[in-house]
């Protein structure tokens, strides 16, 4: 029999070295299956999907070294023919107190150890026309509007969206229901509270969600006996002209609802600072709240997706919208006889603007690639298995993950639960791929 001493040792050593915690196992499905899942962006794999994941991550973790998950989880199930879908698949943050009182951070769990998604047709979710013009020079412009017949025109058309922890504006592109709004507005929410400019409160499916355009489109189904909605025509950006008068509809934060601001376009063009695509520079107030919401011209056509605002101490009425020519770009996917405009034809002529400390109304990127297919294929697998890979501070899945990263250098980072971080900087070239193995060590 065991000397006292001798249990005693064992407990200590269980103690200052847990066990690692048991797997769960995450499952994603869909009919039809075959539908491709990414988490956060990373490909995972098909449905039917099982993923092992730590227990820490369906269920408090009782120990101080037990795994835990310390952010969101998104989940993107797509499949060729239907409308791509996002499921927010965990809930909090939460604050874990140990029993001695002792803060030791947030975290989230996921809601279920299964989810389902039903997938619905393009034909039967992208129904109804795109209003759209592309610039003609020898094409005569519509007649320019008063402001307050250009707002009592389109203000009906516009919307305020509301998801779980955030809300945003949008507007109808189709009498049939299709709402366009930010990416960053809709990302990882199902549906989203539509509120009409009547008050009129309506229910709206998240049906597409294009992060790096920061474009998403929601769908609200017509009432039964009830006509169309009132709906916008879109402007490609080649007839955006630097100087116009420009007026601005949305839902800003701590304001009133459908509140209207005007001004002028400063400048169109690319500017990577800001993104991919083609960008409208213009000094029309957009706060936090405007995000999704219409940059109209002076006949009450939409020229672009009103987005961010240039946050910097001393600077003032410099704001973005994403043209419209990306907006038909996106929607060209469902609808094959949306006219697409030259991307060459619009002048990328803007003035010169502070890049540094840049936000957008929720956040600015500092930096983007500026040409899309600039990318290189990163291969990362860890030790132990399951190490969270954050690249440049964002978090991108768990190991072992394939990634396509934008040619550039960037900051590779792995953390695992009782181990020392591991990081490394890597220069990605064009066209390029890169396998990182990271042994992580057992933290002293």
């Amino acid at each position: 029999m065991a000397s006292r001493s001798e249990l005693m040792l064992c407990a200590a050593l269980l103690f200052l070295c847990p066990p690692r915690a048991l797997g769960d196992k995450l499952q994603i499905s869909s009919t039809p299956a075959g539908a491709t899942v990414e988490l956060d962006g990373v490909a995972a794999g098909v449905t039917p999907l099982e993923r092992d994941f730590p227990g820490g991550y369906f269920h408090k973790t009782r120990t101080s070294m037990g795994s835990r998950l310390e952010h969101p989880l998104v989940a993107r199930i797509s499949l060729a023919g239907y409308a791509s879908k996002e499921i927010k698949l965990t809930e909090g943050p939460m604050n874990w107190i140990s029993l001695n009182g002792r803060n030791r951070g947030e975290y989230w769990l996921f809601k279920s150890d299964h989810f389902h998604v039903d997938l619905q047709p393009i034909s039967e979710t992208f129904t109804g026309e795109i209003a759209a013009r592309v610039s003609d020079a020898s094409a005569g412009l519509k007649p320019e509007l008063s402001l307050e017949e250009l707002v009592r025109q389109a203000k009906p058309a516009v919307v305020y969206l509301r998801g779980l922890d955030k809300a945003g504006s949008g507007f109808f592109v189709t009498g049939t229901g299709i709402i366009v709004t930010n990416a960053h507005v809709a990302r990882g929410e199902e549906t989203l509270n539509t509120v009409l400019s009547s008050g009129r409160q309506l229910e709206a499916r998240v049906v597409h969600v294009d992060a790096d355009l920061d474009i998403a489109l929601a769908k609200v189904e017509v009432p039964s006996g009830e006509h169309d909605f009132p709906h916008l025509i879109l402007m490609d950006a080649s007839g955006v002209r630097q100087g116009e008068n420009v007026l601005a509809i949305g839902n800003p934060g701590d304001a009133m609802l459908f509140s209207v601001t005007k001004g002028i376009v400063s400048a169109v063009g690319k500017f990577p600072d800001a993104g991919p695509g083609t960008w409208i520079q213009t000094d029309t107030t957009i706060n936090p709240g405007n995000s999704g919401g219409p940059l109209l011209n002076a006949r009450g056509e939409v020229i672009g997706i009103n987005t961010q605002k240039l946050v910097k101490k001393g600077v003032t009425g410099i704001s973005f919208a994403l043209s419209a020519t990306d907006l038909l770009e996106v929607l060209h996917r469902f609808y094959p006889n949306v006219a697409l405009g030259n991307h060459g034809a619009a002048q990328a002529v803007r003035q010169p603007v502070p890049t540094d400390n840049a936000e957008s109304s929720e956040a600015l990127k500092t930096s983007s690639p500026s040409v899309a297919d600039a990318v290189g294929t990163v291969s990362v697998s860890s030790e132990p298995d399951g190490a969270e890979i954050f690249v440049d501070d964002k978090f991108l899945g768990n190991a072992p993950a394939m990634l396509k990263l934008p040619a550039g250098p960037h900051i590779i980072l792995l953390k695992f639960p009782g181990h020392a971080d591991w990081r490394r900087t890597l220069e990605i070239l064009k066209s390029s791929k890169t396998s990182l193995k990271a042994a992580l060590e057992p933290a002293r």
